[in-house]
């Protein structure tokens, strides 16, 4: 960038600092024009009948070799807010093109940069940012490290980033590590509770996250306790956010207490207030919520009409997580209805997507994939996944999960007449079913 001579009187207008850089710079009004710029607009910002637009400033700004900042205001940028506003610029990329790499490399470049100025906040917001873009692609062991290190740079509220600690929390959560999570949320709803800000709105936000994280950790009745108090205070609810949250919550927990009428109450009565709005993500979400509770009745056409809507709703580029979820719900489908290649298909597809991050779900797309193998005709290959989807489940899952995985494994021993084998896994289903359930049964190492 060419050097900025000293600013010439404090009563320099835009059009007069244009033409006095263009004049310096040896330009015409014509050598400056491009497409969308015609040097008759230039004319007009010189002689004070138009005021630049962004685009134009940034054009002209480019070419002239000052800021876009210096040509509108007279003044050049600290290097603090020049790396503040790359910064901006690159968060922008990523939320308009989804994940991308060059921004993220960008990001990643600008992060260090501010590590060695010593600019704490910017090096905090380029990490959270890289963060939030390496969650939203799935890779949530590189999420957590990159939040937690931004959150640590230059601590920030859950009240003003909420998206920040929701993610974390449930990266967490996604990497098998409820506890983690349940730490995050009750960090956060502490924190807002302090403050005494009467937001109830983000109590209730985390107050929810807290109890979804309660459910995975299986501490059942922390959860419904963290959501009883919260219902206390629903009647004074204008957003129906919230209370979608909490009858999302509701459903779930119910769901892993085995009470699915309950469940398929709370998880339509949030569809319900979803419908009208245009929020197609967390409708489609519902859905495949909904199709889960479905299937834990067996009523797997029902199921299925639910798994079709989420797809569409989806769309083509789903979220990592989203895709997952929906393909492993589809291959235990496969399963209910004796569809064994089906189940396969959609059971690899599930792995595929999930990698090495999302153990609880893969653990569920393993059992389905064994069951699949099963009714093809591979029962090595299905003893195989059995016994990995039950070591996964029983690492990473509720209990109802590994116990009803175990037996299933179990019957298909009997029936490929392995009954010694059967019996030993039959038996090791039953002890896990009779443990006293604590908290620390779920947790991770």
């Amino acid at each position: 960038m060419k050097s900025v001579p000293e600013r010439r009187g404090t009563e320099e207008t835009i059009g007069e600092r244009l033409r006095r850089l263009r004049l310096e710079r040896g330009f015409s009004q014509r050598d400056l024009a491009e497409k969308g710029v015609s040097y008759a607009y230039i004319s007009r910002i010189e002689g004070g009948a138009r005021r630049p637009s962004v685009k134009a400033l940034r054009m002209l700004a480019r070419k002239l070799g000052v800021s876009a900042d210096y040509l509108e205001t007279g003044s050049e940028l600290r290097e603090v807010d020049e790396r503040e506003l790359r910064i901006a610029d690159a968060e922008l990329e990523l939320r308009l093109a989804g994940n991308s790499e060059e921004a993220e490399t960008r990001l990643s470049a600008l992060r260090e940069e501010a590590i060695g100025a010593g600019d704490t906040v910017a090096a905090s917001r380029a990490s959270i940012a890289l963060g939030l873009a390496a969650a939203a692609s799935g890779r949530n062991a590189e999420a957590i490290v990159l939040l937690q290190e931004g959150l640590e740079l230059a601590p920030v509220s859950p009240g003003a980033r909420p998206d920040v600690f929701a993610t974390l929390g449930h990266a967490y959560a996604a990497s098998g590590r409820p506890e983690r999570a349940v730490e995050v949320f009750q960090g956060c709803l502490d924190e807002l509770r302090e403050l005494d800000t009467s937001d109830l709105t983000a109590e209730i936000r985390f107050a929810t996250y807290l109890s979804y994280a309660l459910t995975d950790l299986g501490d059942l009745g922390h959860a419904q306790a963290v959501l009883d108090e919260t219902l206390e205070r629903a009647d004074e609810l204008s957003d129906a956010y919230s209370r979608v949250r909490l009858y999302w919550s509701l459903a779930r927990l119910n769901d892993v207490r085995g009470r699915p009428a309950a469940a398929l109450d709370c998880v339509r009565r949030a569809m319900a207030l979803l419908e009208v709005t245009d929020d197609t993500l967390h409708l489609a979400r519902a859905h495949v919520l909904c199709s889960g509770i479905l299937m834990s009745q067996g009523r797997a056409e029902a199921a299925g009409r639910h798994q079709d809507a989420a797809e569409r709703l989806f769309g083509q580029s789903p979220d990592v997580e989203d895709l997952v979820q929906l393909r492993r719900d589809q291959a235990r489908r496969a399963v209910l209805l004796g569809q064994g290649e089906e189940a396969i298909e959609r059971a690899r597809a599930s792995l595929e997507a999930a990698g090495n991050e999302y153990p609880h779900e893969s653990g569920h797309a393993l059992w389905s994939l064994a069951e699949g193998l099963a009714l093809t005709g591979e029962p090595d290959k299905a003893d195989a996944a059995f016994r990995e989807a039950t070591a996964l489940l029983e690492e990473h899952g509720h209990r109802r999960d590994f116990v009803e995985a175990y037996r299933a494994w179990g019957k298909f021993l009997r029936k490929a007449g392995r009954e010694q084998d059967a019996l030993e896994v039959l038996e090791r289903a039953a002890d896990l079913a009779s443990e006293p359930l604590t908290v620390e049964a779920h947790k991770s190492p």
